[in-house]
């Protein structure tokens, strides 16, 4: 049996109280809001902190709504990071504007993890790879790995860059929605778009600092009149972490003609990928079966999944274009 290490748990219910806590206990202290991941990471001695700052009972952090901003005119459906996702999936705005994210909500894990892991949890999710996601026997046998107490990479077989993998849902849905991610931490309030959240880095994958909370997901009601698609890409249709997910977001004119298309990918690199040179490819043209089998080959030719994931690579870069495809078939029936 795997068993947590030793930690005093906090329940802060301001997000000042956290922020606070956090200064006071530094590196010994992580936050925490559905455990989905950090609890399991622990028992793994992935992490190992001192304090646990529980989120859940911050008022703050609750909430799904729609509200006028500052820089967006049309305003924008906040949605708070300690929303679970089950709350994300179901609830009528947010299937009724952004289809997508419900969809990507609904397809992490099982109902059980969905109904205590949060959005906000998903969002800043920790990477994953084969050599990282092991028991400390596991790991210290194989002499552990650059992303945790090792100096090698066993993907890369060099030193230098750790590879795991993000492997989080929603993100790449978020992306092609133009969200903004909004945080909150010792040096006040800040915000910034999910695209630019996120890094090449497979150690620390994302611009938040560990003493930082995100606060909430900020998404553009005009993001809503783009056609959306999410589809996922796992062994099994149910738990597990994906080999691939494509989002799609396309504007579409009256006349069927593309104004503006985006695609994301996500489970093969450090982050989520921007498929490029979609506009250029797809603007004033019919998203017709010509048009999206160009598209998909063009995704193909950027995605070079690594071994970072038990399954095979090159099967999963096989994927790449049939999960294009189909994400961009289920734009042209709406």
């Amino acid at each position: 049996m795997l068993r947590l290490p030793p930690y005093q748990y906090h329940r802060p219910t301001s997000l000042d109280a956290a922020v606070a806590l956090m200064a006071e206990h530094g590196d010994d202290a992580m936050y925490v809001a559905g455990g989905t991941d950090v609890v399991p990471n622990m028992k793994h001695r992935l992490f190992e902190p001192g304090h646990l700052i529980a989120l859940k009972s911050i008022d703050e952090l609750k909430g799904i709504e729609e509200v006028p901003s500052s820089n967006v005119k049309e305003g924008v459906l906040r949605i708070s990071a300690a929303e679970t996702l089950t709350a994300v999936a179901s609830h009528p705005r947010v299937r009724d504007l952004f289809p997508a994210l419900a969809d990507a909500a609904a397809h992490v894990a099982g109902p059980q993890l969905r109904n205590s892991g949060t959005i906000g949890g998903n969002v800043c999710l920790d990477t994953r790879c084969t050599y990282y996601n092991q028991t400390h026997f596991w790991r210290e046998a194989l002499g552990f790995c650059l992303k945790k107490d090792g100096d090698v990479c066993h993907v890369t077989r060099t030193g230098k860059k750790c590879v795991a993998a993000h492997s989080a849902d929603t993100p790449p849905v978020l992306i092609t929605l133009g969200a903004e991610a909004v945080l909150v931490g010792p040096n006040g309030r800040r915000a910034m778009p999910v695209a630019d959240f996120f890094v090449a880095d497979g150690i620390v994958n994302t611009r938040r600092s560990r003493d930082e909370i995100l606060t909430e997901i900020r998404i553009p009601l005009a993001s809503a009149a783009c056609r959306q698609a999410y589809v996922k890409l796992r062994q099994r249709k149910s738990i597990d972490f994906p080999l691939l997910t494509v989002a799609v977001a396309a504007d579409v004119d009256g006349s069927g003609l593309v104004r503006s298309i985006q695609g994301v990918v996500t489970g093969l690199g450090s982050r989520p990928r921007t498929l490029t040179k979609w506009n250029d490819v797809a603007e004033g043209r019919a998203l017709d079966g010509e048009l999206i089998d160009e598209l998909a080959k063009g995704a193909h030719k950027q995605c070079h999944p690594l071994e970072n994931i038990i399954v095979d690579p090159e099967w999963r870069r096989a994927m790449v274009p049939v999960f294009v495809k189909r994400a961009l078939e289920q734009v042209t029936q709406e």
